[in-house]
């Protein structure tokens, strides 16, 4: 069965891109950035591209690409662009997709809508965690706004393992944990491959 999986964070910089490319190479998925906001010569569909490795994944055009690396609704404004979520239409395709978002889930897209507006009823939702001061606070309210929307939830963690954290965020959300990416030195292909390996049997249960 075709998945379609979205790539959430409970904030920037939580590592969304490295979960994406890893996810999108353990099921030879495509890859999907609707809304990129700043970096247009090294977007995050480029470093996704540059770490992926199998045959089969094809990467989707952004549906905008807004060139100041602020929130969409402010770099849009910027860019003299108002964005438009109707206009953010999922590509065609028969091979399952990862869609990664922009932020967390409440980031603007306009003043009228956000980040969430543009997840449909079917995506699975992975939820990225990276451990610092609030990132508690940060997952549940993440994690429990998506389970009021009835979407399907899950978590990945990300960087140096922290089991207070990690152990209170899987009893108080109750979702299933797919695992945690250590801190690398760097992501290569081959680091990639290694947690798709890794991940793969999970992901494909989803």
């Amino acid at each position: 069965m075709r998945k379609k999986i979205f790539v959430t964070g409970i904030s920037t910089e939580v590592g969304k891109t490295i979960a994406s490319a890893i996810i999108t190479e353990a099921l030879e998925a495509d890859y999907w950035k609707p809304v990129q906001s700043g970096d247009l010569d090294n977007s995050d569909t480029h470093k996704v591209k540059a770490l992926v490795s199998n045959c089969v994944t094809k990467f989707h055009p952004n549906s905008y690409a807004l060139k100041v690396p602020i929130s969409p609704h402010a770099s849009a404004a910027i860019d003299g662009v108002v964005i438009d979520v109707d206009k953010i239409i999922e590509p065609e395709t028969e091979n399952h997709l990862v869609i990664e978002g922009a932020g967390g889930l409440l980031v603007p897209l306009s003043d009228k809508s956000t980040i969430m507006d543009v997840m449909k009823p079917d995506y699975k939702v992975i939820v990225v965690s990276r451990h610092y001061l609030g990132s508690i606070n940060h997952t549940l309210l993440t994690v429990n706004l998506l389970k009021q929307q009835g979407f399907e939830v899950f978590i990945l963690f990300n960087g140096r393992e922290h089991p207070a954290t990690e152990d209170i965020i899987s009893h108080m959300t109750g979702v299933q944990i797919i695992g945690r990416i250590d801190e690398e030195k760097e992501f290569t292909p081959e680091v990639i491959r290694k947690y798709a390996d890794k991940f793969r049997s999970c992901l494909q249960k989803l």
